[in-house]
């Protein structure tokens, strides 16, 4: 089937369908961020302040992990000393309504990805806009794991290292609010757009941009900065590092997959077309 003829919308009709998609996309996030507003407490206590509980599941986990290797204790967790502070007037309002708006975004995502597909669906083949509620579906999946990923590996990760880093005896730690929710919230999305890669390289294939051989080629650079990534934003010790590096590089491993099949796709469509 052959495509839409996108002559049939003006820059301006194309200016009106995103002005929608982004008003539409608003309304869903600040709906979302409205209800999750009212449950501060939940989101706040049990949630955000979670990772610097030492009870916190992925510290068991660690500890676990560590004996069964035969490290003793040495990745058990029985203190994290972290007072959060506040030092702004409305410093907790603030804090209570961008962390509402970041939860509403979070949620409302499989939304988003259904307006952004709707965008995009008249530059694709008839037989592939079928394929609608598996992008959902699949992308959806995919993010809300990476967000998981984040929030259970990274997060905690991070927050049990640079409380327990000292470099001097003279300074005591005492963290800002805003210092503490960003760390969790970067780790978090951050995690969740990244795990995003195989669909990103999907389009990026089918538009010419990425072939499987140029990824192949760079696999081993890539490494290498996924390594130093994971070296910083875990505690000192192969064994964290690797936990987060493994699951990063079997994205990149399947995105390479994903781009094979799609290039095989096309050089056959077009050997049928001729």
């Amino acid at each position: 089937m052959a495509k839409k003829n996108l002559g049939e919308m003006s820059f301006l009709d194309h200016l009106e369908e995103l002005r929608w998609l982004l008003i539409r996309g608003t309304i869903a996030i600040l709906a979302c961020s409205a209800i999750a507003f009212f449950f501060s407490d939940f989101i706040f206590d049990q949630i955000l302040f979670g990772p610097k509980n030492p009870n916190f599941v992925t510290y068991h986990f660690f500890c676990e992990l560590s004996q069964q290797f035969g490290l003793d204790k040495s990745l058990c967790v029985s203190e994290i000393n972290l007072p959060i502070q506040n030092r702004e007037m409305g410093g907790q309002f603030s804090i209570h309504m961008w962390t509402s708006i970041t939860v509403g975004f979070i949620v409302s995502f499989p939304f988003l990805l259904w307006e952004i597909w709707k965008f995009i669906s008249p530059a694709l083949y008839d037989n592939e806009k079928k394929y609608a509620s598996a992008f959902i579906i699949i992308s959806s999946l995919l993010f809300f794991t990476g967000v998981l990923f984040g929030y259970y590996l990274i997060a905690p990760l991070s927050v049990q290292f640079f409380a327990s880093y000292i470099v001097s005896s003279e300074i005591n730690n005492s963290i800002d609010i805003s210092s503490y929710i960003s760390l969790i919230k970067t780790s978090t999305i951050a995690s969740g757009l990244l795990f995003e890669l195989p669909i990103i390289i999907y389009f990026l294939t089918k538009i010419g941009l990425v072939t499987p051989e140029f990824l192949r080629k760079y696999r081993k650079y890539t490494l290498v900065i996924i390594l130093i990534l994971s070296a910083i934003i875990t505690p000192p010790d192969v064994l964290s590092q690797v936990i987060v590096t493994i699951p990063i590089m079997l994205l990149y491993e399947i995105s390479i997959f994903i781009s094979a099949a799609v290039m095989k796709k096309q050089i056959t469509t077009t050997d049928l077309t001729k």
